[in-house]
């Protein structure tokens, strides 16, 4: 199956005023990056700033290695690959046939207000090619608005990070928002699974997934759209 699939990471590296770092979630790269190019995809990665994205501490931790995770930190070409990231505003929605963003907090600082990611989306959708975003990223489509001006969520059934998985790693008071209050807010039928399990919803052309462990689900949800 030949699909040119545009993978869009934070270039975000502060968590708030905390002084603490945060960036992108590395299995949420890894997991559907595999997914993707294994099934044949050219995936192209950009960022608002382009070069290296900045990676998430936290996802460095032994604990949340998977076999995803793994694979990358044993892969040239992929660490190639991401260190070297297109900007963002210099892509066209026309050269693919999907968009799909990892999470990570970052993208709720930086990509949920970009200008270039909103009108990505916007055209992507208008398009109807599909839009993939897990985790936090699902905070990507905060100001993306259907053709009527309508949220892009409304009327549509979204998951995303939960309030609950937020107050277990202590950042509720830090985030910019919640993103399932947020995905809520814009009229989105908001549901969620257990927290930290695979949970995927596909509506149409859009595709949510709550937190790290719904990765590879979103990307398998991904292409089957594109099948």
């Amino acid at each position: 199956m030949h699909m040119n699939i545009l993978m869009v990471m934070t270039s975000h590296d502060q968590l708030g005023n905390t002084g603490k770092k945060t960036g992108f979630w590395l299995e949420e790269f890894a997991a559907p990056y595999y997914t993707l190019t294994d099934a044949g995809a050219r995936v192209t990665v950009v960022s608002p700033l382009g070069g290296q994205p900045p990676l998430d501490p936290k996802s460095d931790e032994p604990d949340a290695q998977t076999d995803a995770t793994r694979r990358f930190k044993g892969d040239a070409a992929a660490q190639a690959t991401l260190a070297s990231t297109g900007k963002l505003v210099e892509v066209n929605a026309k050269d693919f046939d999907a968009v799909f963003y990892p999470g990570g907090h970052g993208p709720l600082w930086d990509l949920a207000q970009d200008k270039a990611s909103i009108a990505l989306i916007e055209a992507m959708a208008a398009a109807g090619k599909p839009v993939a975003a897990i985790c936090h990223a699902p905070g990507v489509l905060r100001h993306v608005k259907s053709a009527d001006g309508t949220p892009l969520v409304k009327g549509k059934k979204v998951t995303g990070f939960t309030n609950t998985e937020e107050e277990t790693v202590g950042l509720t008071k830090v985030v910019p928002f919640l993103v399932e209050d947020m995905l809520k807010e814009n009229g989105g039928h908001y549901s969620k699974g257990a927290d930290w399990q695979s949970y995927v919803l596909t509506d149409g052309n859009l595709v949510t997934g709550q937190n790290p462990a719904s990765s590879e689900e979103g990307a398998k949800a991904l292409i089957k759209l594109l099948a």
